[in-house]
């Protein structure tokens, strides 16, 4: 029984790399011509411990935003703007509690500016940077510099970190975006997961899912917001 449940599994993460792929990595080679890719056989997600991370969770006002996708930076931005409007209104920080979940091509801001370099992000998950108006080797919004905002003054990750925003990271979405990478490269899945991982940000949290860190957050209390495109 728990071999088969294992193959089912495994057959409905190889259609969904087959759809992402089809659907979100139009700079690379037309992936439905090309084998389907080899989906990493190590998980990481479990050697952190995410419930426990959610405990963190605090105050009078709690927020999730739902960053599905990149959308210009703005799962970032919403979640400055909690903390800011929040503040407006006499809420301290440490009252309040923004939870950002980065899933689907939301992902490459938890990673640092070296992945982003090695593995052409900006292309793959097509986002340019604004000074150049090219595909960005860097991570824009971890420690944006000025005008990768549309506003001056925006928070990016990290100082939102310190003031007590919480991230955290789809582990499903890494290894399915990955997979796909290390095919269109030629690179072993294993390997290139790992480097992913291995880039993730201080104190980003990696989840199993994002939809399962978006159900653990509203259980603790947070309401849902989207913050997709």
């Amino acid at each position: 029984m728990k071999s088969n449940d294992l193959n089912s599994r495994r057959s409905f993460m190889s259609a969904l790399v087959l759809g992402t792929a089809a659907t979100t990595l139009a700079a690379f080679t037309n992936p439905l011509q090309a084998a389907l890719p080899t989906l990493p056989d190590i998980d990481l997600a479990s050697q952190g411990d995410a419930d426990k991370w959610f405990e963190k969770v605090k105050g009078t006002h709690r927020i999730t935003y739902d960053g599905s996708t990149h959308h210009d930076g703005f799962p970032i931005i919403w979640t400055w703007a909690f903390y800011v409007t929040n503040n407006e209104t006499f809420t301290v920080d440490s009252d309040m509690t923004a939870v950002c979940v980065l899933r689907h091509t939301g992902i490459p801001f938890a990673f640092k500016s070296s992945l982003w370099e090695k593995y052409n992000l900006g292309k793959v998950f097509e986002i340019n940077d604004k000074s150049t108006s090219q595909p960005s080797k860097r991570n824009l919004y971890y420690e944006p510099q000025p005008g990768d905002f549309p506003l001056p003054g925006i928070d990016g990750i990290k100082r939102m970190q310190e003031r007590g925003a919480m991230f955290c990271v789809c582990n499903l979405a890494i290894k399915v975006y990955s997979s796909v990478v290390a095919a269109q490269m030629g690179l072993e899945a294993n390997t290139v997961y790992q480097d992913w991982i291995d880039a993730i940000h201080p104190d980003i949290q990696l989840v199993p899912s994002g939809v399962w860190a978006l159900g653990r957050a509203q259980e603790k209390g947070c309401g849902y917001i989207f913050a997709g495109g």
